[in-house]
């Protein structure tokens, strides 16, 4: 049977100070009253019924993701009691579906994605599900076929393409986050897509390469399926890391017994990670700025402006600038620089 779970973890320190402990960037309403969160599960539930949607999230935020999402069974929330990077909470939730249907195909779903067309995520998740169904040895993941040569992303190398899928191609390898002239490169050759971060396989393949490649990784998971009491004493001590790192990379540099397989995504898409990010994300009045809550702006353009607060926030005569005040705090940044915000959150902190 077909299952998704959609990943909502982690706190969101580079969206400070919207986003802050207790109040992660998934959960925010930024987007017309929906939060991220909100958005991921509608888009879910158009290819994998509701009782079979999961959200691996962090335990604290676990009454407010009950409360967004009314459709969540409660025994399909899945609480990390503390980050533990993208690996682990993969790999638990997989040992978990493993235990309550063994022939179970999951889909690993990102909830701080903004994807359009929907139909087009919908049909491409449906062909990622008939490949994992198809191939039993098949890690499927998703390339967002790129527009620009963007340097923010990571790549995915294509091989050969796949028999009977068009849509689809063998992958060689994960690149990093090139810089300009190799990002131009990979989109002139055509031979790159950007490596998404959402999968599908069935979940027996997925422990399988775990056992082979992260075994101490692998024996955690499966206590904690077959003992959920012991959560707390043994998720803390899983070492972090990524999935890419720890099964996809190694799996496409033959390593594992299986394959890595990509999966065409031509659509808009954005990671929402950053301000700059949230601000293409977000629509743009006739002066190129967007804003949320009670702005006014004058002779400014190309802003971003969040005001989470009573009151107002206004700007006048600025150009580039992302202004966000929630709470008891004001943070004024250039766009440029968004990316320095995660450094400030964690000198705060």
């Amino acid at each position: 049977m077909r299952y998704a779970v959609i990943m909502a973890g982690g706190a969101g320190t580079r969206l400070w100070p919207m986003s802050r402990q207790g109040s992660p960037k998934q959960l925010l309403p930024l987007f017309g009253g929906l939060s991220l969160l909100q958005i991921a599960w509608a888009r879910a539930v158009t290819v994998v019924q509701p009782s079979n949607l999961y959200v691996c999230t962090g335990a604290a935020y676990a009454d407010e993701v009950l409360r967004q999402l009314p459709g969540l069974l409660p025994q399909n929330l899945l609480g990390e009691p503390v980050g533990r990077d993208s690996l682990n909470a993969v790999a638990w939730s997989g040992a978990v579906l493993a235990k309550r249907d063994p022939q179970a195909v999951m889909a690993v779903l990102a909830a701080d994605h903004l994807i359009t067309p929907e139909d087009v995520f919908a049909e491409r998740l449906t062909v990622g599900f008939e490949l994992a169904e198809a191939d039993a040895s098949a890690l499927v993941t998703f390339g967002v076929v790129p527009t620009s040569p963007h340097t923010g992303f990571g790549y995915l190398e294509r091989g050969e393409a796949v028999e009977g899928y068009p849509e689809a191609s063998q992958v060689v390898a994960f690149r990093e986050k090139p810089d300009a002239a190799t990002a131009a490169q990979y989109l002139a050759s055509g031979g790159y897509w950007w490596n998404s971060g959402m999968f599908v396989w069935r979940v027996a393949t997925l422990l399988d390469q775990l056992r082979q490649l992260q075994p101490a990784t692998y024996d955690a998971v499966v206590e904690l399926a077959d003992n959920p009491a012991r959560l707390t004493a043994i998720y803390a001590d899983l070492t972090p890391v990524s999935v890419d790192y720890a099964i996809m990379e190694p799996v496409s540099a033959g390593l594992g017994s299986a394959h890595v397989v990509a999966v065409a995504l031509p659509t808009q898409w954005a990671d929402v990670g950053s301000y700059a990010s949230l601000y293409e994300a977000l629509p743009h009045d006739e002066s190129g700025n967007a804003a949320s809550g009670t702005v006014a702006t004058m002779d400014a353009t190309g802003n971003l402006v969040l005001n989470n607060d009573a009151g107002v926030v206004a700007l006048i005569g600025v150009t580039g600038l992302a202004v966000v005040r929630s709470g008891s705090a004001v943070l004024v940044v250039p766009l440029k620089d968004a990316e320095k915000v995660k450094q400030m959150a964690l000198r705060l902190e």
